[in-house]
């Protein structure tokens, strides 16, 4: 029964920043059992937040076997300072790189393992490729690094390319919520500077991509691009027939828990 409400009475601590706006986390520290394990740090999806049903069910699984784990907001997100309007990829990344800076340094030579939902997998390759020497896997769950290029190329309409381009804005719709995704040519073009598929990326870190078949927003030949752009280690595809882009159904995150305990096995193993 504890395990079960243990995500829901967690309290934020709060990251204060000087340049930046401050960040809501929370960590859970590994128990001694647990040490032997890396540090799990769960990264998540554009407009999503550390309350969300993934990252406080794979808590409670981190929890039930003593292992570390990090959860956050990103600047403009959930329970975080800052604006959402105002912010872009490159902001985002620096969020995560700053939680994670903080929190790992009171645990040196504890490996961690990133897990990124959607976006979140974009901001977890980043991540894991500028902290590669403490980063010792990926688990990317419908991971979308350079979504903003394929929305630009396969979702938007001619007009609303044109829109972009001449008016700075334009609206795409949202299958999730009546409330239209509203996406700016600052922040298309921010990505740009982040991009990770467009050039070979060459990594130490094992990437497991658990992709559902039937995801409307990030098409399963997007998981295929990642394991042909990542060279140096196993990039694997475990592929759910009939999952779509939220995975969330208990039998999906179960599978996601089986990734991150087979990956926290392995590191340890062959170190």
């Amino acid at each position: 029964m504890g395990t079960e409400n243990a995500a829901e009475t967690s309290k934020a601590s709060t990251l204060e920043r000087e340049d930046a706006p401050n960040l809501a986390y929370i960590f859970t520290p590994p128990e001694e059992r647990g040490l032997r394990k890396p540090i799990i740090m769960f990264c998540g999806g554009y407009r999503s937040d550390m309350d969300g049903t993934k990252a406080t069910y794979l808590e409670n699984r981190c929890i039930q076997r003593g292992q570390g784990y990090i959860r956050f907001d990103y600047r403009g997100h959930g329970r975080s300072d800052g604006v959402f309007e105002k912010s872009g990829i490159g902001d985002w990344a620096k969020d995560a790189q700053d939680v994670f800076d903080h929190v790992t340094s009171y645990y040196a030579g504890q490996p961690v393992v990133l897990v990124g939902s959607s976006m979140g997998g974009w901001i977890a390759l980043l991540l894991a490729k500028a902290r590669s020497g403490i980063v010792k896997g990926v688990v990317g769950v419908a991971a979308a690094p350079d979504f903003t290029e394929e929305m630009f190329d396969a979702r938007l309409t001619d007009e609303q390319r044109a829109d972009l381009m001449t008016k700075g804005v334009t609206k795409v719709a949202n299958d999730y919520s009546d409330e239209p995704y509203i996406f700016t040519k600052e922040f298309y073009e921010e990505a740009k500077k982040h991009l990770l598929l467009s050039l070979p990326q060459n990594i130490t870190f094992p990437i497991r991509l658990v992709q559902g078949m039937l995801d409307k927003d990030v098409p399963w030949e997007s998981a295929v691009k990642i394991q042909k752009s990542f060279t140096g280690s196993e990039v694997d595809i475990v592929f759910v027939d009939d999952g779509d882009h939220r995975l969330s159904r208990p039998e999906d995150m179960a599978l996601i828990d089986r990734e991150i305990v087979s990956l926290s096995e392995d590191i340890y193993r062959n170190k």
